[in-house]
């Protein structure tokens, strides 16, 4: 399909710079498409009501690292360029794959040196070399620290990688290290937030529970393709950045008894929603799984596991929209997007969300 049907006009107001609080007073499109596609406006707080007892909900358990380190150049030349890095897939225990920012100022063999003096003093300095440098600003970093104490380095200094939109209005700060973080964080290896996963609470869930609404984890560390939009003119053209799942056997057990006892299974977020078809056969069943993933979600994909997905609304153009428009239909999720924006829905990680019901 040609990208430029999955875009529209988004005012930059709507852009949330700040999640609303308490996390689940966001607000929540529900959204049944059909001949006549239903919109509802509801709140976050409202979903044990629009589920029903006997569905299980799928939620992402990474957890997002502080993974953006400033730093500069070291030792070649009279200046010492900043350097920015993300860091997004860890090699081994001091060696990371990194995206820099300018990439064209360095080369392999240089010094980057991150932050100023350690917060603990054994640290000293966060220094790395650019042990290699591959395609669109990816380098691979080895640093003088390894395994817990590189660990801790980066806690120190690095920041939360905040979206582009975002970071680009306003610089990270403290607040971001617990509101770009789920509750249910535990496995660590994000660069980026499962963004519908913040809008949960411990009310929440608890209502959920009394509803009869079971919960369950898998894990699926989010890299930093889901900032990137698609550049290519037709989405066949389009490759996925690749990244690190897994479903237990326990969940995938437990999902496969909620499918067999008639009930639904809703995926919270895109993340979770691609880990779990990516974990089915072809009838649904799900199985263990360990490895990566870069299944691609366009308009005629046929759904397989996941029954009612929750997410944020998403950038025009992006992946995230295109998995959207599969799961609904194009037609429908342009025009609840159009919906959102005059009804002013707030939009993107720190925004509102939307309750996806396939026909």
């Amino acid at each position: 399909m040609r990208t430029d049907l999955f875009d529209f006009a988004l005012p930059p107001e709507r852009i949330a710079l700040r999640p609303v609080v308490p996390r689940d007073a966001a607000r929540l499109l529900v959204i049944r498409p059909g001949a006549v596609p239903e919109f509802a406006d509801r709140r976050i707080g409202d979903l044990p009501e629009l589920l029903r007892p006997g569905d299980a909900v799928v939620i992402n358990d990474t957890k997002v690292i502080p993974a953006r380190l400033r730093g500069r150049r070291l030792g070649r030349g009279t200046t010492e360029p900043a350097i920015e890095a993300t860091l997004h897939q860890r090699l081994d225990g001091a060696r990371w794959r990194a995206f820099v920012r300018p990439a064209k100022r360095l080369v392999p063999g240089d010094m980057v040196r991150f932050g100023d003096e350690g917060k603990v003093c054994f640290l000293g300095q966060l220094d790395a070399t650019v042990e290699r440098k591959g395609e669109g600003g990816e380098v691979t970093l080895a640093f003088a620290f390894h395994g817990p104490v590189l660990d801790q380095a980066v806690e120190e200094r690095g920041e939360m990688p905040l979206p582009p939109y975002i970071a680009a209005r306003r610089a990270p700060d403290e607040r971001d290290r617990a509101d770009y973080q789920t509750m249910f964080a535990r496995a660590e290896g994000s660069v980026a937030a499962p963004t519908a996963g913040l809008h949960f609470t411990v009310q929440l869930v608890a209502r959920l529970i009394e509803r009869g609404v079971t919960l369950h984890t898998v894990t699926l560390h989010v890299g930093p393709g889901t900032f990137l939009p698609v550049k290519a003119a037709e989405t066949s053209a389009h490759r996925m950045h690749a990244e690190q799942g897994s479903v237990s056997a326990q969940t995938a057990d437990a999902l496969n008894a909620t499918r067999r006892a008639g009930g639904r299974i809703v995926a919270v977020g895109s993340t979770s929603l691609r880990l779990i078809e990516s974990a089915s056969a072809g009838d649904g069943t799900l199985r263990p799984f360990a490895g990566e993933t870069a299944l691609f979600i366009t308009p005629g994909y046929r759904f397989r596991a996941v029954d009612v997905m929750l997410t944020n609304f998403h950038l025009p153009r992006s992946t995230l929209f295109m998995l959207v428009a599969a799961f609904c239909g194009l037609d429908v999720m342009k025009r609840a997007y159009a919906h959102a924006i005059e009804a002013g829905y707030r939009f993107y990680s720190y925004g509102d969300a939307c309750l996806l019901l396939r026909d």
